[in-house]
C-alpha cells in the first residue's frame, strides 16, 4: 500500500435518501378508483455524509448494525444506486460481488454457468475458458460440472459462484458478505485465498458483520450507524465499537444524542437487566447495586476480552456485622460458575460495619473470558449468608476473535518446522 498514492476510492461527503410510499397501489382498479389518492410517503435517509478513502492495495472493512448503511454505501459505490449528494471517485478497474451466484441460471449445467457468470463478471470468453479448470479445480465438482444447478445443493451453488469471483481480474473488489461459504475445508481455502488476494495488493472493501474477518483481513475499517460514519481506523477499534453498538444501550443512546437521532429501541437490554434475581440471606445487610467499569473508571454492560475490567457492589448494613466476606461468581448462559473473586485472601479481616452504613467493594481483573452473554451473583456472608443474590446483573464480553472455550487468555505460540529425514541420511 502506498500513503502517497492517490486513492483507490474516494468517498466525498455521499448521501442516499429512498422515498417509501406508506400505502401502495396494487391494481389498476385501485387507481382507477381513487385516481387523487395520495398516500403520502417516508424518507429513510440510508446515508449522510459519509467520507473515507481507501488506498491502493489496502483490504478495508465496512461495518456496522443491521439498518446502517452498508449494502446502500457499496451499491452507491457500484452505481447500482443514484447517490443524492457527495462524490464517489473509483481508481481503477471495479468488480462487485454483492451476492453470490447472481446471474446463474439454474436449468443449465455447471459448465454453461461458470463461462456466463465469469462473462458477466468481467472475463472475456477466452480468459473464461483458459480459467475454467481453475475453477472446478478450486470448487472440487469435477464430478459435477455437467449436472444442471437446480440438483445442486446449497454449498455446492455457493462453492461454484466463490470460485468463479476469485478469478475475476480486477484492481478494486467489492465484496458483501461472501468470506467463508462451504464446509470447513473449503472455508480455509477461502481464507487463504483472501489471503493471497490481500498478498496480490489488490484493493478490496469488505462488508461483514464478521469482525474476527475484519481483525484477521483488514488494514483499516469503517464503522457506519444510521447512515453516518462513527469511526474510520484501526479494525481493532472499529469491532469494538461495533460490538458495543450491538451489546449496548448506552452505547446506542449516545451515539443518538451525538447525531441527534432517537435512540434506537433498548427493550431487549432493558428486558435481560430487569430479570428478577435469586435472592437469600439473613438480611444484616443487603446489595443495593451492582455494576461493571471499564478501565477508566466509566461504567458499563459491554466488556472487551483482553481489558482490565472491575466489578462493583454498594451494599447497605442494617445491623453490626464484624469481618464480613464480600465476593461475586461470573456465570456463563449455562449457569456454570466461571471465577469466584472474593475478599477472604486479600482483606480477611475488613473490621466491623455499624449498621446504616454503606460501603463501595471493587474487583479487578483481566477480563479473560470469551465473548458472550454472562450473569454476576454478588453476595457477603458472615458466618451465614447476609445476601446473596443470583443473575443480579446481565453483561456481555465482545471480541474480535473466536475461541470455542469459556475463556481467551493471552498465549504465544511457537512453530518449530524440524527437517524430515532423506533417504541418503537413513542409509547412512
Amino acid at each position: 500500500m502506498q500513503g502517497d498514492a492517490l486513492p483507490a476510492v474516494l468517498v466525498d461527503d455521499v448521501s442516499k435518501t429512498f422515498e417509501i410510499p406508506r400505502e401502495r397501489v396494487q391494481t389498476l382498479k385501485e387507481r382507477a378508483l381513487h385516481p387523487f389518492r395520495r398516500s403520502g410517503e417516508d424518507k429513510l435517509r440510508a446515508l449522510r455524509g459519509v467520507s473515507f478513502a481507501v488506498q491502493p492495495g489496502e483490504f478495508f472493512g465496512i461495518v456496522g448494525r443491521n439498518g446502517s448503511g452498508k449494502s446502500t454505501l457499496l451499491k452507491c459505490l457500484a452505481g447500482i444506486y443514484q447517490r443524492d449528494a457527495g462524490d464517489i471517485y473509483v481508481n481503477g478497474r471495479l468488480s462487485t460481488f454483492i451476492e453470490l451466484g447472481v446471474g446463474f441460471n439454474l436449468d443449465l449445467a455447471a459448465r454453461d454457468n461458470v463461462m456466463l457468470n465469469a462473462t458477466m463478471l468481467g472475463l472475456s470468453p477466452r480468459d473464461a475458458l483458459s480459467r475454467f479448470d481453475r475453477i472446478i479445480d478450486f470448487a472440487e465438482l469435477h464430478d459435477f460440472v455437467n449436472l444442471k444447478l437446480k440438483n445442486y445443493s446449497s454449498g455446492m451453488l455457493v462453492r461454484l459462484a466463490f470460485s468463479v469471483m476469485i478469478q475475476v481480474d480486477a484492481d478494486i473488489l467489492l465484496i458483501d458478505e461472501v468470506l467463508a461459504v462451504g464446509d470447513a475445508a473449503f472455508q480455509q481455502k477461502c481464507f487463504d485465498e483472501f489471503e493471497r488476494i490481500r498478498a496480490a495488493g489488490t484493493t478490496v472493501l469488505l462488508v461483514t458483520h464478521d469482525m474476527a474477518s475484519v481483525r484477521r483481513f483488514c488494514d483499516r475499517a469503517v464503522l457506519l450507524e444510521t447512515g453516518r460514519v462513527v469511526e474510520v481506523g484501526d479494525p481493532e477499534r472499529v469491532g469494538e465499537r461495533y460490538l458495543e453498538l450491538n451489546f449496548s444501550a448506552d452505547a446506542r443512546a449516545a451515539e443518538s444524542e451525538e447525531t441527534g437521532e432517537d435512540a434506537p429501541s433498548v427493550a431487549a437490554d432493558e428486558d435481560v437487566q430487569a430479570e428478577q434475581s435469586d435472592r437469600y440471606g439473613d438480611g444484616r445487610g443487603e446489595i443495593t447495586e451492582a455494576w461493571f467499569e471499564t478501565a477508566d473508571g466509566s461504567r458499563t454492560g459491554v466488556l472487551p476480552s483482553g481489558r482490565r475490567c472491575t466489578f462493583a457492589m454498594r451494599v447497605r448494613f442494617h445491623e453490626d456485622v464484624t469481618d464480613p466476606i464480600f465476593g461475586v461468581t461470573l456465570h456463563d448462559i449455562r449457569d456454570i460458575a466461571l471465577m469466584s473473586p472474593s475478599s477472604l485472601w486479600d482483606h480477611p479481616h475488613p473490621g466491623t460495619f455499624a449498621a446504616g452504613e454503606e460501603v463501595v467493594l471493587r474487583f479487578s481483573f483481566e477480563n479473560i473470558l470469551a465473548q458472550g452473554r454472562y450473569t454476576a451473583a454478588p453476595g457477603i456472608a458472615q458466618g451465614a449468608s447476609i445476601d446473596k443474590r443470583y443473575r443480579m446483573l446481565s453483561f456481555v464480553v465482545t471480541g474480535t476473535r473466536t475461541t470455542e472455550g469459556v475463556a481467551d487468555p493471552p498465549y504465544e505460540v511457537d512453530i518449530v518446522r524440524e527437517r524430515v529425514p532423506s533417504v541418503e541420511d537413513v542409509v547412512q
